[in-house]
């Protein structure tokens, strides 16, 4: 079934709180004339068995970054937070079933809200070795991460979101491949709402629960 994607855009438009169709074609210009050794995609929770939309985009606009050599390698980011299936491993299964080669492909389990996403899955790239690093997602998350990301670790750190346009164009070529997502599966899995309260959660959001320590070279 092919996913119409723009039924999200005029939410993420909404005053202000996403990047325009001008910027993100800005942006993609701009990580095109760069290039990244690889490219941080958040995590999105598996929903009954399948991926959501928001999911699908996310990782069919890192397929696209990657087939456009924007993306030299590609890091699916997320814990298993609302569902007992790690997020960014799931993405990844996704990832290689649209036939992005394995080798490209690496994941980060740790995070649980968008600010770690970036924030684990920065430090964990570095560890590995890799340099120049972007985030790539929808337009909202996008935005919403960007100050985060430029001021908690670098400013060079890449922004791309989608571009509308092309994500449209992308649509009748979308297809749903079958993984086995039970490989994803966490055992005594506890959702994050049982595990914290709603404040806690929020600060959360905002990258106040981060672990400084993850992903970080002991000297």
């Amino acid at each position: 079934m092919v996913v119409r994607m723009s039924l999200l855009y005029p939410v993420l438009t909404l005053f202000g709180c996403a990047f325009s169709s001008k910027t993100s074609k800005k942006l993609l210009a701009e990580a095109s004339a760069k290039r990244y050794d690889i490219v941080v995609v958040p995590g999105v929770p598996l929903e009954n068995g399948k991926w959501s939309r928001t999911m699908k985009g996310r990782v069919y606009w890192s397929k696209f970054l990657f087939d456009k050599g924007i993306a030299k390698n590609l890091m699916y980011s997320g814990s298993a937070v609302y569902t007992p299936y790690y997020e960014g491993l799931v993405m990844a299964m996704y990832a290689e079933a649209l036939g992005i080669p394995k080798e490209h492909i690496f994941s980060e389990t740790k995070a649980e809200h968008s600010t770690e996403n970036i924030y684990y899955s920065y430090y964990k790239a570095k560890q590995m070795g890799f340099k120049t690093i972007a985030l790539a997602s929808d337009p909202f998350q996008s935005k919403s991460l960007r100050k985060f990301a430029h001021k908690k670790l670098s400013p060079d750190v890449g922004i791309i979101p989608f571009v509308v346009d092309t994500m449209r164009a992308m649509e009748p070529l979308m297809i749903d491949p079958a993984i086995d997502y039970q490989q994803a599966f966490k055992k005594d899995f506890v959702s994050i709402k049982k595990r914290e309260g709603f404040w806690k959660r929020l600060r959360g959001t905002y990258g106040k629960n981060i672990d400084t320590t993850a992903y970080r070279s002991r000297e």
